[in-house]
């Protein structure tokens, strides 16, 4: 029978987006790694640290657990390092994902007490393997030049994040050169439904460490660590349109920044808590205070409110960008990567309840789902108009979902989406090219709104969408869906990705009004946000002489024209936030946004 359903993600759309440069490339390193060997996965990359690893098939993220006791944790899943299901995946079981360390030197004796500690997690946000499935830790003797296998456990339901320690004695692995690796295997759920068929089997991996002189017992780490990265300060959105904000800012101010720490040490410990915000378009501190010092019991989490008492302001009449800061002052000897954490708090023409990372694809499927609605309530704090909807739609299985909808957007009724106030017929399916995977629906004479409506779609066969969701922001009873001839309130966890942007007529330049056109090029940037350069991936383009690029401010002014490269300096822009517009000739070929830091 038809209800809603909650996939895995067919593509990663931060690892398909990645341009693989020489940097960026993992190799067998020829100078071994000494001891210590640690990596907490705390850096800023999507992918592991070439210093450590020699592959790139795990993915470095925070978003697929809710237990973590660092910020930064490795995933391995069924998505290869270009963020693509395996080839080789099939629903009987396959070996998927690598981790393997650099070469390292392990030329010491046994009575050395060398052990590898690691603390792994099955599932978390994502799928839970199941118990045909596996994590595997293989050691490579280097003379020999083999693999041995010495820990694997079964899928097995999620209770955090647990710790593992092996001694390494055999002297087969005491030489220099010996390597470590850790291998998922892994099955493609059985679906009828191809669009269906996604990511899968995660394991979660933090706190890796080779040392001498431990023992059995030594799984603690001297480490007092953020668990979670930062997320909006504001009462009930992530982001929002800088004038609804005003209108509402005492009321939809946050009155405190939560932050999440751990101390991960067996004694207790001491740390100072201080926060700063920045407002990145005059590269001014608007607002810095310190919460003081506090001890922390050995192995203790501890959610803490700090408190705000500061609202979001600058003279900007259309936009408004902020940095949240917030930073542990610990003891000398303890790791600083993870002791920083920031927030970007985006005020343009849009809002949002999710985080912009999709942890899986949602959607209503079954037998009687034809004419399935979903809707997302969003509520206009002033006269508005709506121009668009910015729709997240995953990527899926030989491109399954590339089906027909209708948009659709509702005003109130009694806390239910009630009369319907637009629908455009037979729209399109696109996973989105630019950031984050949203394509944008623009609505030709917009929607005025004021107060509580709903935006989303109505689907027009028994057939999964496979919408972008946010497993990380509950939807705290905003999203509904209607089925058998009546609405109901959502039973899933997290948030459909769709983002209505409001205020004037969508623009890219003063003289430019034509619609992109239907074989619009397919093109990637990143950074983003940015800071000195952006990267532009887009084959297309680099077979056309006459493209270029523009880039567009807040005000419609072009204040940069270049021709085409993969490769634009932007260090001289301000901060702030633009609109970047390639072109092949005098044809606008897309739109997308770009947040510039400095």
């Amino acid at each position: 029978m038809g209800q809603e359903v909650v996939t895995g993600l067919q593509s990663n759309p931060e690892l398909t987006g990645r341009r693989k440069t020489p940097e960026s490339s993992k190799a067998v390193s020829a100078v071994p790694v000494n001891l210590p060997f640690f990596d907490d996965f705390s850096g800023k990359s999507v992918t592991p640290s070439a210093i450590w690893w020699s592959d790139d098939f795990a993915f470095i993220n925070n978003t697929y657990s809710d237990k973590q006791i660092t910020i930064g944790i490795a995933t391995l899943d069924a998505l290869d390092n270009n963020g693509k299901l395996y080839e080789r995946a099939n629903t009987e079981g396959f070996e998927a994902d690598h981790l393997t360390s650099q070469p390292i030197n392990l030329s010491y004796p046994a009575t050395d007490n060398i052990w590898l500690s690691f603390y792994y997690q099955p599932g978390g946000l994502g799928d839970i393997p199941e118990p045909r499935d596996s994590l595997t830790l293989q050691f490579f003797a280097p003379e020999e030049n083999k693999w041995y296998s010495v820990w694997k456990t079964p899928g097995v339901p999620d209770e955090g994040f647990k710790p593992v320690i092996i001694r390494i004695q055999n002297p087969r692995y005491l030489k220099q050169g010996f390597m470590f690796r850790f291998v998922n295997w892994a099955s493609l759920a059985q679906f009828d439904d191809l669009s269906m068929v996604g990511n899968c089997d995660q394991w979660n991996l933090d706190y890796v460490y080779i040392d001498r002189n431990r023992n059995s017992a030594d799984t603690a780490i001297a480490d007092v660590a953020f668990r979670t990265p930062l997320k909006s300060v504001l009462k009930t959105h992530e982001a929002m349109p800088w004038k609804q904000f005003k209108q509402v800012s005492l009321q939809e101010m946050g009155s405190f920044i939560p932050i999440h720490y751990r101390n991960n040490d067996k004694i207790t410990r001491n740390v100072t808590r201080n926060f700063e915000i920045r407002d990145m378009f005059t590269n001014t501190v608007s607002h810095s205070f310190s919460a003081g010092a506090t001890n922390i019991e050995p192995y203790k989490n501890v959610d803490y409110n700090a408190n705000l008492i500061y609202t979001f302001n600058n003279s900007n009449a259309d936009s408004a960008l902020f940095k949240i800061t917030c930073s542990l002052k610990t003891d000398d000897f303890d790791p600083k990567s993870n002791d920083t954490i920031t927030y970007l708090q985006v005020f343009l023409n849009y809002f949002a309840y999710d985080d912009g990372t999709a942890e899986g694809g949602y959607g209503i499927n079954g037998q009687g789902s034809r004419n399935a609605m979903v809707a997302y309530r969003f509520k206009s704090f002033l006269q508005d108009t709506v121009r668009a909807l910015n729709i997240c739609f995953n990527d899926s299985y030989l491109n399954s979902n590339q089906r027909s909808f209708d948009l659709m957007i509702w005003d109130d009724n009694n806390g239910l989406p009630g009369n319907v106030l637009y629908s455009a017929e037979n729209m399109i399916v696109e996973p989105g090219d630019n950031l984050n995977g949203f394509t944008t629906y623009v609505l030709p004479d917009g929607v005025m709104v004021n107060g509580v409506f709903y935006a989303g779609w109505k689907q027009r066969t028994e057939t999964f969408l496979n919408a972008g969701f946010d497993v990380n922001t509950p939807n705290l009873g905003r999203q509904f869906y209607w089925l058998n001839g009546q609405w109901l309130k959502s039973q899933k966890e997290g948030s459909v990705m769709i983002r209505p942007v409001t205020g004037p007529p969508l623009k890219t330049t003063s003289s430019d009004n034509q619609p992109v056109p239907e074989n619009t090029v397919r093109f990637r940037i990143w950074p983003n946000p940015a800071k000195d350069y952006i990267n532009i991936r887009s084959d297309d383009l680099l077979l056309s002489g006459s493209a270029f690029i523009s880039v567009i401010d807040m005000q419609g002014r072009e204040v940069l024209k270049v021709p085409f490269s993969e490769r634009i300096d932007i260090s001289h822009l301000r901060t702030g936030i633009y609109t970047v517009v390639p072109f092949t000739g005098t044809t606008r070929i897309g739109f997308f946004r770009l947040v510039k830091i400095n």
